[in-house]
């Protein structure tokens, strides 16, 4: 039985001392036997306003959120932006070591409420209502994100937004500037799906993947890794989550 859970933490939360909050894990239900044990993150100081949780650091004063990656894909047809090493190799723009439970604690840490506004909600029958979750406006503006990717390319550091990397084929464009929404995952028999699954942030409507696109082209149309832009298979980038603002300057490749 799969569980959907969504942690709406009031903008009040902060994070104040390592040792306070370390260790912490999110609410789950409890494990049936050791193999499906929970993770349990740690979070260890790095200094007045960055924490770290296994592979993934946090700043609270700017609300950041770092994790390292790797380019999978620089050409071919894409539906997962992020997935983990053991995910969908095939359909995806990059690949991570991280542990999506101590990504999702970043979002919780830092105050990012996940909204389910995308996803329908299901019936007793386990299938789609057509009936769509009521979210505040202030909820469905605070999960809204901006992707950024970083990477050394000549010595020199250059950093764009992930949807510069995204072509759509029949117009030869990239995917045009905006948000991506944090939309939370669930639980299944004790474990996080994402976990399992290795599904992070998708440009299709995904309801266990953990980020995805709200935009009216997240359906119908199909977006290729852009070849002109990503840089080559197997280079090392680092992904930058930060606050969506519309009045943030958009970066050019």
């Amino acid at each position: 039985m799969t569980t959907r859970i969504l942690l709406l933490i009031p903008a009040c939360v902060s994070i104040s001392l390592a040792q306070e909050i370390a260790p912490v894990k999110p609410e789950q239900p409890p494990a049936k036997d050791d193999a499906a044990a929970p993770v349990k993150p740690s979070v260890t100081k790095l200094d007045d306003t960055r924490y770290q949780i296994g592979g993934v650091i946090l700043d609270r004063k700017i609300r950041e959120i770092r994790f390292p990656a790797k380019v999978n894909m620089a050409e071919g047809l894409i539906e997962y932006m992020i997935i983990l090493q053991k995910g969908k190799a095939h359909e995806a723009l990059l690949i991570t070591p991280i542990v999506p439970t101590e990504l999702n604690l970043a979002f919780v840490l830092l105050s990012y409420p996940p909204s389910p506004e995308l996803f329908s909600q299901i019936n007793e029958t386990g299938h789609p209502t057509g009936i769509y979750p009521e979210v505040p406006a202030p909820v469905r503006a605070a999960a809204r994100i901006t992707m950024e990717v970083e990477w050394s390319e000549n010595g020199t550091t250059r950093r764009v937004h992930i949807n510069e990397w995204l072509r759509d084929k029949a117009k030869d464009a990239a995917l045009a500037p905006g948000p991506w929404l944090y939309t939370g995952s669930s639980f299944s028999e004790g474990k996080f799906i994402p976990d399992l699954s290795g599904d992070i942030a998708s440009i299709k409507l995904d309801p266990y993947a953990m980020i995805n696109y709200p935009g009216t082209d997240n359906e119908g149309v199909v977006w290729f890794a852009f070849p002109k832009r990503v840089p080559p298979v197997g280079t090392d980038v680092t992904v930058i989550i930060t606050p969506y603002f519309k009045s943030k300057p958009h970066p050019t490749p």
